[in-house]
């Protein structure tokens, strides 16, 4: 650290040496300072879009608020990008051109130099658009596009052949391999965990012991991905200052490599094992102490208690996936720029690598967490909310799959330029799948795939159309490029009120408690609320066939039904702001909801019905009234036992187990209205085969008998339609 800080030091003052003393004329120290504001604007696009790769899931699933998902996704991003990124950089990203270093001349190396500035320029753009819209796109592959864009005109300028298409076409089928692997995996994952886990008689007490025996693969895998993507840089500094023999004793060699972890060139150096397990050794040991001595609420938090258990685990993984990105994506925006300066200090000379100088570490690494803090919540959005529903189970699985497949695809035996974005939004569909095709929005995920096939040719056009504008004329580069920033700023300042600003995200970094409400469970609460309008008119119903004043119980009954209104009126907006993304269409939500809220507005009517005038004074007419009035209210409170099996069954992940509980519920609500049915039919016979002396009382009974009926028919009908969600997911 202390050598980092003091390179620092010297190499501020050498930015301005070079500007000042290496033979460069002024005109060129503007282009340096135009090309690091660019490098500054693509960092910063990097941390606003790639950021939803680590914190998204954290976000859709509650674990976390947006802003303390916010921050710490920054503290990571810059941790990993200023201390754990590469001392030294490729100057052509992911050998998308095959450059003969040794015969560069100085008329290529500097078309080269504006091309890497165009290409930045241009993904930036790209990222930005994408960012707008809340869609996640790769910045690996926008770079890509743009240097092949400019590698497409440098082609026909020099007459000689720069593209390499055996990496463009593993680019292409990256976005359907990692998808699909990171899918499969974290599919595999959750149903692990779901059958398990959430389909125990005691979720609570497996979990307890069974957390701790899944987090040792966890911990393994990233322990191995830490070291062999994340500390990269870290392994080939102590190699170069003698802190290690070989780098190859803890990363995978390059090429030629062995299945056998003790050989020198091994793919898996026994080293790295090790460590890996020593880690997921002692994290599962901790993990096992604290479930031993973790005090839960028990039957009350239902499944909030396991999920609770994995948003530790989920916090953990984004953590670190928001390290690895920012050790690793730092390079999409510095590795251009390292060529840049290099070219530009040494005058026109140019490498297969550059040294990156740490002033340069510190403007990728600040872009990326500026980046985080002010519009990476629109694209963690998309991820977190707008896919499928997400649970911490569920997020742990993405994640982790995620995490596995990044690893796989990233050894050196496949050597797959994947995406992070890719790999984690594929992961985020698999396990949603896993509660079946109808919680995955594919509608939305068709508009994030579509976003993936154009990020190459848009930042390949938009590089191509700043490059030949600018034609290697640093005059040209200093008009174009501050013309283009200018029209972005713009777009970005005109679109700023629903902006969340660097001090409203650092400013409250606390939230709510984790496993705050989903809509279920507020579907739940509107329920519970129906169920007590309810219970007010049984006591209203009850107090009238007793011969008292019911007006106190007919006011309560109505006050219970406003605020089961207010309630259903407030998930309405909350499922129409498009907040949530549903397991379900959003209008069958809505229609589930306004069965649900029937049943209350029926209770009312039966309440107020009783103020109209005084009941048929027989007195086993009465009681009758009564025996409907209490089978009326069991019926409602078997539809509030179903809703709350509705709610874990979704927290649960659909399991076999959730599905048997809400239809034997479904089964005793419909039983329950046909016992009522045969209550009314018996009372409805009493009062007119003795009411003849009094008919208007009598027809005025059989009025509020026909209205508890419609509750009950009510709650009969709003239980059936939770069926399909029983025998189609």
């Amino acid at each position: 650290m202390g050598t980092r800080l003091e390179s620092f030091v010297i190499d501020s003052s050498n930015i301005l040496d070079v500007v000042r003393h290496n033979s460069m004329e002024p005109i060129m120290g503007m282009v340096l300072v135009v090309s690091l504001v660019v490098c500054a604007y693509m960092s910063w696009n990097i941390g606003a879009n790639d950021v939803a790769n680590a914190m998204g899931t954290s976000v859709g699933s509650r674990a976390l608020t947006l802003k303390q998902a916010v921050v710490i996704a920054a503290i990571f991003e810059f941790a990993g990008a200023f201390f754990a990124g590469d001392a030294v950089t490729d100057t052509v990203r992911k050998g998308i051109l095959s450059v003969d270093f040794e015969t560069v001349t100085e008329s290529f190396a500097n078309d080269l130099m504006y091309a890497f500035i165009a290409a930045m320029m241009a993904a930036a753009v790209w990222l930005t658009v994408a960012t707008r819209y809340g869609l996640p796109v790769s910045t690996t592959h926008s770079i890509i596009g743009g240097i092949v864009g400019v590698g497409l005109v440098l082609e026909v300028q020099h007459d000689i052949s720069l593209i390499d298409w055996e990496v463009i076409r593993k680019v292409v089928m990256s976005w359907v391999a990692s998808p699909l692997m990171g899918g499969l995996l974290a599919f595999f994952t959750f149903f692990i965990v779901r059958e398990t886990i959430l389909e125990a008689d005691d979720p609570i007490s497996r979990s307890r012991w069974l957390a701790p025996v899944l987090a040792i693969p966890t911990f393994f895998v990233l322990g191995l991905a830490l070291q062999f993507k994340a500390l990269k840089g870290f392994f080939s500094r102590a190699e170069s200052e003698g802190w290690i023999e070989s780098k190859y004793d803890w990363l995978p060699v390059k090429e030629n490599g062995s299945w056998n972890p003790m050989d020198a060139n091994a793919w898996f150096p026994i080293n790295s094992l090790i460590l890996a397990g020593i880690v997921a050794v002692i994290a599962a040991s901790a993990l096992g102490y604290v479930l031993r001595n973790y005090e839960f609420k028990g039957e009350k938090e239902g499944f909030h208690g396991v999920e609770r258990i994995f948003v530790w685990l989920q916090v953990i993984t984004a953590a670190y996936v928001a390290f690895a990105h920012g050790a690793n994506d730092r390079s999409n925006a510095i590795g251009p720029m390292a060529a840049v300066y290099q070219v530009l200090s040494s005058g026109g000379e140019l490498a297969a690598t550059a040294e990156v100088p740490v002033w340069l570490v510190l403007l990728g690494s600040a872009g990326i967490a500026i980046g985080v803090m002010t519009w990476g919540w629109r694209v963690m959005d998309t991820i977190g909310n707008k896919i499928t529903d997400i649970t911490p189970t569920r997020g742990f699985a993405a994640e982790f799959g995620a995490a596995t497949t990044i690893l796989i695809f990233s050894m050196p035996f496949l050597a797959v330029p994947v995406s992070t974005t890719h790999t984690l939004v594929g992961a985020v569909v698999g396990v949603g799948l896993a509660g079946g095709a109808k919680a995955v929005d594919f509608r939305v995920f068709g508009k994030i795939f579509a976003s993936w096939v154009a990020s190459l040719p848009a930042a390949g056009f938009g590089s191509i159309l700043i490059f030949v504008t600018v034609a290697s004329d640093p005059i040209k580069l200093l008009v174009v490029i501050p013309i283009a920033l200018a029209g972005v700023f713009y777009v970005i300042w005109s679109t700023k009120d629903d902006e969340v600003h660097v001090e409203d995200a650092l400013a409250e970094v606390s939230g709510p408690e984790v496993g705050s409400p989903t809509y279920f469970e507020l579907f739940h609460t509107h329920a519970e609320a129906v169920n007590e309008t309810v219970g007010h008119m049984l006591v209203a119903v009850n107090a009238a066939a007793d011969g008292k004043d019911p007006t106190g119980e007919i006011e309560a009954t109505v006050a219970a039904e406003l605020r089961a209104d207010n309630i259903k009126n407030d998930l309405r907006k909350t499922i129409g702001s498009g907040q949530w993304s549903l397991l379900l269409r959003s209008e069958d939500f809505m229609e589930m909801l306004s069965k649900q809220d029937r049943i209350a507005d029926y209770a009312q009517n039966v309440a107020e019905q009783l103020s109209f005038r005084p009941l048929y004074g027989n007195e086993e007419a009465r009681n009758a009234l009564k025996e409907m009035g209490e089978s009326v209210a069991r019926t409602a409170s078997l539809y509030e036992d179903s809703v709350a099996a509705l709610r874990d069954l979704t927290l649960s992940g659909y399991t076999k187990a959730g599905r048997e509980k809400l239809g034997e519920l479904i089964d005793k609500v419909n039983l329950a209205e046909h016992d009522a049915d045969l209550v009314e039919g018996r009372a409805a016979s009493l009062v007119f085969s003795e009411g003849d002396d009094e008919a208007l009382a009598a027809m005025h009974m059989y009025r509020v008998l026909q209205r508890m009926d419609d509750v009950a028919n009510a709650c009969e009908t709003a239980a059936n339609a939770f069926l399909p969600i029983v025998y189609n997911n």
